[in-house]
């Protein structure tokens, strides 16, 4: 029966490796769980109810556009609220609360009207396949240079946002940018304060599991990258109960395993406020509209080139069989969200960590949606795993997608200079859809003043534009 629906001979892989890529996926990116109704509710400041429903809506949601992607397009991608695209909406929802004088649960409700037109949007731009050309209008250089700029992006999350420490002195404080980037050790001890111990645990776990998943890879065991999360998780529970006193399981004692679906119907299941949204005013509407739309758009088209190149799902041209689908997955799933109750979903990077496990088809999506699901009773348990070890996976995944420079012709200044600052832009932005946006610009620039203006589409000039008013002109 799987054989038959997803072919998985036919791409070289089994129930096994799918079902371990699946978990893999889901391991690195359990995270948003909790951290997206985190940060559409202010870290539950705005209610237990409220964050109850975005809790649960993160996981239907999420396991929705997994199922679509597993079915209808059959690879290995996971969905889940984007990053990024969450704090925007936090942002747009707060203020709405200042504008308009609805109480956040009022707003939080108008802005699901924005996500659902999105969704809309893009459910009728994918069945008409113009997102799959606005993907081959993204010139082959430009789409060469987005996986490794992806793997760039993975290791700074790795080292960076994925793994904070917080203390009496403040934070976040990051790997890099505080343990390793501090003069001395004792500088960093006092920066730090009370949470210097928990930095070094953080970073003895990151590399340890990183290189207990490079050694098993090179014995050529596929289950490498989630033994050594597991690894570096024993590590980091062991660390935590022998030298910092604390027991890395007190949270289970309290938890709760019953999904508080009650919550999520009173708050945020189909509770789109119309009126709310009809009160922004319309060109204050069209204009979230479009950048939901636009950073929504590249964010997913760059994760689905740049996973999909890594796995070997790319054509000579640089095209991927049934991107359609895909980006239609991505649509549905973002419909669901707002009928649920969460802010955009998109294709996660982190589904890069289950395709270097081995994950190949729409069996690795189904089985990390099914955990998804799972997590509406299980959610205390996915919450113990600890960044240090996600981290590990991160960064390991992150460095082999470097690998895709190989095919960047450096002595073609057309492919060097937007691979380059693409290279730069998506770390540090953080947004594949803005360093994708750069890529294309500079690309576009370059043609069009040294003669070779016919060499560029009519719509990559229209994608260059757009990016140009979104950087310099929207408001």
């Amino acid at each position: 029966m799987l054989e038959k629906v997803f072919k998985l001979k036919e791409n070289g892989t089994n129930v096994k490796t799918e079902i371990i890529a699946g978990l893999t996926t889901f391991m690195t990116m359990a995270y948003i769980i909790a951290l997206n109704p985190n940060l559409l509710t202010d870290f539950g400041k705005e209610g237990q109810a409220l964050w109850n429903g975005v809790f649960m809506a993160t996981c239907i949601a999420s396991a929705i556009g997994m199922f679509v992607m597993a079915f209808a397009a059959n690879k290995p991608f996971a969905m889940a609220p984007g990053m990024g695209l969450n704090s925007f909406f936090a942002l747009v929802v707060a203020n709405l609360v200042s504008i308009t004088g609805m109480t956040y649960v009022e707003s939080y409700q108008s802005a699901l009207v924005i996500v659902l037109i999105e969704g809309i949007i893009f459910i009728v731009l994918s069945v008409l396949s113009v997102r799959e050309k606005i993907v081959e209008a993204i010139p082959l250089g430009v789409r060469l240079g987005i996986a490794p700029a992806i793997g760039l992006m993975l290791m700074n999350i790795g080292f960076g946002s994925n793994a904070g420490v917080y203390s009496e002195t403040g934070g976040p404080y990051y790997m890099m940018a505080h343990f390793f980037g501090a003069l001395t050790a004792g500088q960093a001890k006092t920066t730090m304060g009370s949470g210097y111990s928990q930095m070094v645990l953080s970073v003895a776990t990151a590399f340890i599991g990183l290189f207990v998943i490079i050694i098993l890879a090179q014995k050529g065991i596929k289950a490498a990258v989630i033994l050594g999360m597991l690894v570096a998780s024993v590590i980091y529970w062991a660390g935590e109960a022998i030298f910092l006193g604390t027991n890395p399981f007190a949270s289970l004692a309290t938890a709760s395993f019953l999904p508080p679906v009650g919550d999520m119907v009173n708050t945020t299941f189909f509770k789109f406020n119309f009126s709310g949204f009809i009160s922004m005013g319309i060109f204050t509407a069209v204009t979230l509209i479009v950048t939901f739309c636009i950073i929504d758009m590249f964010d997913t088209i760059g994760t689905l080139v740049g996973t999909a190149s890594r796995a070997g799902m790319l054509d000579k041209n640089g095209k991927m069989p049934k991107m359609k689908e895909a980006l239609l997955a991505d649509a549905i799933g973002t419909v669901a969200g707002s009928a649920t109750g969460t802010s955009t979903v998109t294709t996660f990077i982190e589904s890069a960590s289950g395709v270097e496990a081995g994950g190949r088809t729409g069996l690795t999506a189904l089985t990390t949606g099914i955990i998804f699901l799972a997590c509406m009773f299980i959610a205390p348990i996915a919450g113990i795993i600890p960044p240090a070890a996600t981290s590990s996976a991160l960064i390991y995944v992150g460095i082999l997608m470097l690998s895709g420079l190989k095919n960047i012709d450096f002595t073609d200044m057309y492919q060097t200079v937007p691979v380059g600052l693409m290279l730069l832009a998506m770390p540090i932005s953080s947004s594949i859809g803005h360093a994708i946006g750069i890529g294309l610009i500079s690309y576009t620039v370059m043609k069009l003043f040294t003669g070779k203006a016919k060499d560029v589409s009519i719509l990559t000039y229209v994608l260059s534009a757009i990016f140009l008013v979104k950087f310099f002109l929207a408001v």
